[in-house]
């Protein structure tokens, strides 16, 4: 390949952030941050930021109608290629603002989008992404088509519209068609992922769930897991440094001798001002977390800015209905900022995922919340009925096996399910909290 053509490839587009500020100067601050970090994950170079105090936006330009014509000098000035907006914007003034400032503008939720796209492998993840896009390009096809002719009565007929108005038309039924053939077959993608769910719900192996922001290490956690307790690298996961490196769904079953499996799902990480559109396109991925038994909740906690992720990942689990579910919170990276990993407090650990401190004492974190209502159950089998020694030897922790004269003798820790389907068998059980045994 010729150097210039890689020299083309490799360059990054120019840009310059503008945002407004209308509450906490130090989330406002993240937030243009992180805006960075999204544009750089883009592969694109930004040149300038500029901002403004507002007590509210202007409903027209977004920024002051004052305050156009400086970022328009400005882009000139760090010749910037496009400009970006911290929030939001509404078609009007996506429309307004690309006219008044002479530049492509794109906004946050556009940004993300676009990140989203570059990361997307599978079909499935492909498909969401496009229906986000889609949904987003809607309401903004407003004002596409203005060099066009409006001319046109006012009735309802496609032939009395202007040729604008025609192609307005034409694109939005487009674009409604695509997104309903989108759907349907993401339905059908959803119908066997909830087949594959269904199938794990009836085998009674509790769910798991890593949650958290984007960037907070759930996908290296989820490969330490795999490399201590599956030891099989075809099940590890991609896990880059970056944000949003992974939209796909994985699900791996975790276990140890001990016979308390559970399975262990990534997601995709979450982050402030999430794109509704991506939450709704991403819902069927996102169940994995609404059925859990139990969330992991990952945070970086070398990140100055853990405490607002922790409390946006709150915001976001509510809002998938996922509010309620049991929680461990895994400050991961502790590495970077204190010493003696790992700790543990309560629903805490403090431990590194990379380094691999503290993935022992997670287990058994995991493990007694899942299994928390076993009992330690003794069992005295007749020697006719081998299936149920067979049974409970492959799916619970024997603590001690004998021979006896009437039979085997079975000392596990039992789910109360088994303990029901096998009471006719219990000669001993553990007696509440006290961990004494009845004979």
């Amino acid at each position: 390949m010729r150097e210039d053509l890689i020299l083309e490839e490799n360059k990054k587009e120019k840009v310059l952030l503008v945002g407004v500020n209308t509450g906490s100067e130090d989330d406002f601050a993240q937030s243009m941050q992180e805006l960075g970090s999204l544009a750089e994950a883009c592969n694109m170079e930004v040149t300038g930021i500029m901002t403004q105090n507002l007590e509210t936006v202007n409903k027209a330009l977004y920024i002051g109608s004052g305050k156009v014509e400086e970022v328009r000098s400005f882009a000139a000035e760090c010749e910037a290629e496009l400009v970006i907006f911290e929030d939001t914007l509404s078609p009007s003034q996506l429309k307004n603002l690309e006219e008044a400032l002479k530049l492509p503008v794109m906004d946050r939720t556009n940004l993300i989008l676009d990140i989203f796209a570059i990361r997307a492998k599978s079909r499935e993840a492909k498909l969401q992404v496009e229906v986000a896009r889609l949904k987003y390009l809607l309401p903004r096809l407003v004002g596409m088509h203005a060099a066009l002719s409006r001319q046109g009565g006012a009735s309802g007929s496609m032939s009395s519209k202007g040729a604008g108005e025609k192609k307005l038309e034409l694109d939005r039924r487009k674009i409604e068609h695509r997104i309903s053939e989108l759907e349907q077959e993401l339905k059908e993608i959803s119908g066997e992922r909830e087949t594959q769910r269904k199938k794990r719900v009836r085998s009674k192996v509790p769910q798991v769930a890593l949650v958290g922001y984007t960037n907070a290490g759930k996908s290296t956690l989820l490969n330490a897991m795999v490399d201590a307790y599956v030891k099989d690298e075809n099940k590890r996961v991609f896990e880059e440094d970056m944000l949003f490196a992974t939209l796909e769904t994985a699900v791996r079953r975790i276990e140890n001798e001990r016979k308390k499996p559970f399975f262990l799902a990534d997601t995709v990480g979450f982050i402030n001002k999430l794109p509704h559109g991506l939450i709704k396109a991403f819902r069927s991925t996102l169940e994995e977390v609404k059925n859990a038994d139990l969330l992991l909740h990952v945070v970086d906690y070398a990140d100055e800015n853990h405490k607002t992720h922790i409390e946006v990942t709150k915001e976001t689990l509510k809002e998938l209905g996922a509010g309620d579910i049991p929680v461990i919170y895994v400050y991961n990276k502790a590495d970077l900022c204190m010493e003696n990993l790992p700790q543990v407090k309560e629903n805490r650990i403090y431990m590194s995922a990379k380094g691999g401190e503290g993935m022992e004492a997670l287990f058994e974190m995991i493990v007694r919340s899942l299994y928390a209502e076993n009992q330690k159950t003794a069992f005295l089998i007749p020697y006719d009925k081998g299936q149920i020694v067979s049974y409970l030897c492959e799916n619970t922790e024997v603590i001690a096996q004998s021979y006896e004269e009437n039979g085997v003798y079975l000392m596990t820790d039992c789910p109360k399910a088994d303990m029901a389907r096998y009471q006719a068998y219990i000669v001993e059980q553990e007696s509440g909290r006290t961990g004494e045994v009845n004979g």
